[in-house]
């Protein structure tokens, strides 16, 4: 039988199951540090906790579950991480290096549904969520490989932007933030922490509820719904205007800043009209609201988009800006090793099938 990984739990979970072992909290306050300020190994490395103690986690839980397949160091530092998992599905997680810090971009899912038809990480379907303890178990892999180097560099700022929804498996990613925020463990402050949703309009309003105080950004990338809809299906479902009453809700619950991400297509969604109608869609919160615009990655498997021209992209930050509207252009990292999320994925997937299988 697999074990599942310890970092699936938070500290009132682990708290809670060796209190049902008969250990006090003390004990779990020990094996904490081990996890996650020691950063150990394995149990056995726990050297101040009683025997009787580890052999009890190691009966029901492993530390580590996820392997290394795959990394790819881009010129910029970028670092790109292919992980196996234990039943042998891939995912993909990227460390970034900021003038702020460094930033590691989690995978929430196998695959996604959500089908935005310029994402290379939905070409594939969903096949299932991910544990927390595979969300966690990402950026500890990340940091023991900081570790490792020398330079006591730890992981800063955290965005769950990776393969998959977030929203779609959000009790798995509210315990990830529970765990990597503790600060008697990874103490990753919520400030740098920020969760990317396709626009699950339902699970927006109960992020706003949770009280997490971690960041929130919205992939919207389209003014209009019959744009929008053309080029993300979930607008079907969820309609701009739906999706608009929820982050309302959002800001007034949180008063919170929010990010509107919008990826930039060349002759899509890139002209002066699209960045007037965006500027009138969200003139109302503008106060509370960021647009971070993204050059597009192009990706073989969706050749009908291009990336937008430097002057486009130019003429449209301008012209949210003469709008009132706060904007900004993200930077680029890792371009030089597949930097569009899935495609390093879908590359080792091809290459290990033999044939012309498209993966996300």
């Amino acid at each position: 039988m697999k074990l599942s990984s310890i970092y699936g739990l938070t500290f009132d979970q682990l708290v809670a199951w060796l209190a049902e072992k008969g250990y006090k909290k003390s004990r779990a306050l020990q094996v904490w540090d081990w996890l996650y300020r020691k950063r150990v190994a394995s149990f056995a490395e726990m050297t101040d906790v009683k025997a009787d103690c580890l052999a009890t986690l190691s009966e029901h839980f492993a530390i580590h579950t996820l392997n290394e397949h795959t990394r790819q160091e881009s010129a910029d530092g970028t670092m790109k991480f292919l992980f196996k998992l234990s039943d042998g599905n891939l995912i993909e997680t990227v460390l970034m290096r900021h003038k702020f810090g460094l930033s590691v971009c989690v995978t929430t899912q196998v695959g996604c549904n959500i089908g935005c038809s310029f994402c290379a990480s939905g070409l594939l379907a969903k096949s299932r969520d991910l544990s927390a303890a595979e969300i966690v178990e990402q950026i500890m892999k990340v940091q023991f490989h900081l570790d490792a180097m020398g330079k006591a560099e730890r992981v800063s700022h955290i965005v769950v932007m990776g393969i998959g929804e977030p929203f779609d498996n959000f009790v798995n990613m509210v315990d990830f933030i529970r765990v990597v925020k503790d600060q008697k463990g990874l103490d990753i402050a919520a400030r740098h922490i920020t969760v990317s949703t396709s626009g699950l309009a339902p699970k927006i309003r109960e992020f706003a509820d949770s009280d997490l105080k971690v960041n929130l950004a919205i992939s919207l990338h389209a003014p209009t719904n019959e744009l929008r809809t053309r080029i993300m299906k979930i607008n079907k479902a969820i309609p701009i205007e739906t999706l608009m009453e929820a982050i309302e809700y959002y800001l007034e619950k949180t008063n919170r800043r929010i990010t509107l991400e919008y990826i930039l297509l060349k002759d899509v969604n890139d002209g002066r009209e699209h960045a007037l109608q965006l500027a009138e869609l969200i003139q109302h919160i503008r106060q509370l609201a960021n647009v971070n615009l993204i050059p597009y990655n192009p990706v073989d498997e969706h050749s009908q988009y291009q990336r937008s021209e430097r002057e486009s992209v130019r003429a449209f930050y301008d012209t949210l800006k003469k709008q009132g509207i706060s904007c900004s252009v993200r930077l680029e990292h890792g371009s030089d090793i597949d930097a569009a999320c899935g495609q390093l994925r879908s590359k080792q997937i091809k290459q290990s099938t033999g044939d012309n299988v498209v993966a996300g």
